[in-house]
C-alpha cells in the first residue's frame, strides 16, 4: 500500500531520556512534510538508545504496516555531519586555518534529518530472505542485515521483496531489521588480483593476505554496443592442433566447450590458459559448483607451469550457497572488464554454466517463481546471454581491449539438444564438442570434427595456419566415413587402405598430452608435413614419433624457419619444400 493512500501515519520516537515537546513538534512537522500526510508522533522510553533518539515510522493509525523507516539522531550522526561540513568548507576555502572553519560549521548547523529506509525479515532459509517494508528498493540493490551479512534484491512483489544472501544466515530471524544501501552489487578489481584465488565477492581465499583493489565494478553492466566493437581477427591460440587448425578462436570470440562429464572439457581450458604465457593475455578461471580439492589441484597445475602470474581464479565451490554460485561468473566478468577497458586482452573460462543454471533454478524456485521447462525459470536464456554478450573485441576508439569467453557446458549422454546446451549454443560463436567414444578410444582432445564449429573461422587464423590447415577437415570427414563402412567390408582395395592409413595417422597426430600446448610454428610444420602425405606409408604408431623428430631437427638445424613462421605469420614455397623433403626423409628412415 502506498503512503499517499493513507490519511495518517503512526511514528514512535524512542530514547532513554524524555524528549522536549518542542523537539517532538519539530520532527512531527518534518515527517508530515516528508510524507505529505498527518503524522501521530508518540514517545516510548528505550534504555538502549543513549545520548540521542531514533524514530520508527511505518504504520497507519489502524496498525497496518505500510513502510518501515528508521532515523537515528545521536552524537555519532552529529560528528559525521560536522566532518562533512568541514571537508566541504575546506575544499572551497583557500585559508588553511581550520579553526574559523569549525566555528562556521557550528554557526550554520544542518538540522535537516536523514531518513534511512529499513524493512523487516518475514522468513529466512536456504540462502533466501523475504523482506517487507522496503517500498522503494530496486532490483539488484544490496541490502544489509543486522548480523552484517549482505544480500541482493532478486525478486520484487507488491508487499515483499526476495533477497539472496551472500553470507551466513545465523543471526537473521523473523523480525530482523534490513537496511537499504542504495548501492548495486559489485566486486573490487585491480592488478592486485592477478595470481590470486578469490570468492564470488572478490575476497581472497588462498591465505596470502588481503588484496589492494584499484577500482570497484558492478556485477551487472551493459554489453558493449555494436558501434563500440570491431571484427574479431586476432587469433587466441589454444596450443591444441585440432582446435587451432580447424576451429580457430579469435580474441573477443565466445566459443562453447561442450561434452559429457569427464571428457576433457576443463583440460582444454587449462591448456589454453597455459598457452597464453608470454602473449600478454590476462586469464580468469571461474569455477562454479566444483569440489574445492579439484580447484586446488588446478591452481597447483597453473603454478607449476608459470600460468598463475597472469591468472585470477574465482571459486564458488559446491559447498557454497546457491547465491554465491549464481554471482560467480558475473564477478569474474566484472574483473575481466577492468582489464579490457584498459586496452588489454582477457580470456575468461566459465566452468561450468550447467551448474550455474542449476544454482539459478534453485534460487528461482525458492523465490516462488513459476517453473518452466525442466523447472528452469523463463529468463534462464537471458541469464546467460547478458553474461556472454559482455565478451567483445572493443574498437580502437575504446582502447582495443577484448574479452574472449570459453563457457563450459556438460551434456547428458551426448545430448546437445537439451535445454541449457541449446540455449548457450545459440548465444555463442561456435562450439567444440567432445565425444565420449573418442575419449575412451584414446583420442585426446576428443574433439568431434563433425559437430564442432567456429563461426569466426579463418578470420581468426594466421596466414600460415590457414594455408597449412588446407583440407584437414575434409580429409578427417572422409576418414571417419570410410572407417564406419570398412567395419563391414571383408576385402578393401589398395586406395581405400591407403586412405584409411593416412586418416589414422592424421588422427594420431591430433592427439596431444595434457599441459603440452604446441607453439604456432610447431603446428604449422606438423600440418605441412602431414597434409603432404609424407607420413602416409608409416605405421600409425610411429607417426607422432617421426613428427616430433622433424620439429626438433628443424629447430636445431634451421631455426630461421621457426622464427619466420612466428614473426611473419606466413611461410614461403621454399620453406614448405624444405619441410616436406625432411619429413619424407625421416619417414623413409623410420620405415626401414
Amino acid at each position: 500500500m502506498s503512503l499517499k493512500q493513507n490519511k495518517s501515519i503512526k511514528a514512535i520516537m524512542k530514547s532513554a531520556a524524555p524528549v522536549k515537546d518542542d523537539l517532538m513538534r519539530r520532527f512531527r512537522h518534518l515527517l508530515e512534510k516528508r510524507y505529505g500526510a498527518p503524522v501521530e508522533l508518540s514517545f516510548e522510553k528505550d534504555a538502549s538508545v543513549i545520548n540521542g533518539f531514533k524514530i520508527e515510522i511505518g504504520k497507519d493509525l489502524n496498525g497496518n504496516l505500510i513502510l518501515f523507516e528508521l532515523f537515528e539522531w545521536n552524537p555519532i550522526w552529529h560528528l559525521s555531519k560536522l566532518e562533512e561540513s568541514i571537508l566541504s568548507l575546506a575544499k572551497d576555502s583557500k585559508d588553511k586555518n581550520i579553526i574559523p572553519l569549525i566555528k562556521e560549521s557550528f554557526l550554520k548547523p544542518s538540522l535537516e534529518p536523514e531518513f534511512q529506509e529499513v524493512g523487516q525479515v518475514l522468513s529466512v532459509g536456504d540462502g533466501i530472505a523475504l523482506v517487507s517494508g522496503l517500498e522503494n528498493v530496486t532490483y539488484g540493490e544490496i541490502v544489509s542485515f543486522t548480523n552484517g551479512t549482505k544480500g541482493m534484491v532478486q525478486d520484487l512483489k507488491r508487499d515483499k521483496v526476495g533477497c539472496i544472501l551472500f553470507g551466513d544466515e545465523e543471526g537473521i530471524s523473523e523480525g530482523s531489521i534490513v537496511k537499504r544501501t542504495k548501492k548495486t552489487a559489485g566486486v573490487p578489481v585491480g592488478e592486485g588480483y592477478l595470481g590470486r584465488v578469490v570468492d564470488s565477492l572478490g575476497s581472497p581465499i588462498d591465505g596470502l593476505g588481503s588484496i589492494k583493489a584499484s577500482d570497484y565494478r558492478p556485477l551487472e553492466s551493459p554489453a558493449p554496443t555494436i558501434i563500440d566493437r570491431k571484427s574479431v581477427k586476432k587469433p587466441l591460440e589454444t596450443g591444441l592442433l585440432v582446435i587451432d587448425s580447424m576451429f580457430p578462436i579469435g580474441r573477443g570470440q565466445r566459443e562453447l566447450i561442450i561434452g559429457d562429464r569427464q571428457t576433457g572439457k576443463t583440460a582444454i581450458a587449462i591448456d589454453t590458459i597455459i598457452n597464453q604465457k608470454g602473449k600478454n593475455v590476462i586469464c580468469i578461471y571461474v569455477a562454479i559448483g566444483q569440489k574445492t580439492s579439484s580447484v586446488a589441484h588446478l591452481v597447483d597445475t597453473l603454478k607449476k607451469h608459470g600460468a598463475m602470474d597472469y591468472t585470477i581464479v574465482v571459486n564458488a565451490s559446491a559447498s557454497e550457497p546457491a547465491p554465491m554460485q549464481y554471482i560467480a561468473p558475473y564477478a569474474g566478468c566484472a574483473m575481466g572488464e577492468y582489464f579490457m577497458h584498459k586496452g588489454k586482452d582477457v580470456l575468461i573460462v566459465y566452468d561450468d554454466l550447467s551448474k550455474h543454471a542449476i544454482a539459478y533454478r534453485t534460487l528461482s524456485l525458492l523465490l516462488e517463481r513459476s517453473p518452466g521447462r525442466e523447472a528452469y525459470p523463463g529468463d534462464v536464456f537471458y541469464l546467460h546471454s547478458r553474461l556472454l554478450e559482455r565478451a567483445a573485441c572493443l574498437s580502437d576508439e575504446k582502447g582495443g581491449g577484448s574479452i574472449t569467453a570459453l563457457p563450459v557446458v556438460e551434456t547428458q549422454a551426448g545430448d546437445v539438444s537439451a535445454y541449457i546446451p541449446t540455449n548457450i549454443i545459440s548465444i555463442t560463436d561456435g562450439q567444440i564438442f567432445l565425444e565420449s567414444d573418442l575419449f575412451f578410444s584414446g583420442q585426446r582432445p576428443a574433439v568431434n570434427v563433425g559437430l564442432s564449429v567456429s563461426r569466426v573461422g579463418g578470420d581468426a587464423q594466421s596466414k600460415a595456419m590457414k594455408k597449412a590447415a588446407g583440407t584437414i577437415r575434409l580429409d578427417l570427414a572422409q576418414y571417419r566415413e570410410m572407417e564406419v563402412f570398412s567395419q563391414f567390408a571383408s576385402d578393401l582395395d589398395d586406395i581405400t587402405k591407403r586412405q584409411l592409413a593416412y586418416g589414422e595417422g592424421l588422427m594420431r597426430l591430433l592427439r596431444q598430452e595434457q599441459y603440452s600446448p604446441l607453439k604456432h610454428h610447431e603446428q604449422v610444420i606438423t600440418l605441412i608435413a602431414t597434409l603432404s602425405h609424407a607420413y602416409e606409408d608409416l605405421p600409425a604408431d610411429k607417426v607422432s614419433e617421426v613428427n616430433h623428430e622433424l620439429i626438433c631437427r628443424i629447430k636445431s638445424s634451421e631455426p630461421e624457419i621457426c622464427s619466420y613462421i612466428d614473426e611473419a605469420g606466413d611461410y614461403t614455397d621454399e620453406i614448405k619444400a624444405k619441410i616436406i623433403s625432411l619429413a619424407k626423409t625421416l619417414a623413409a628412415q623410420a620405415k626401414n
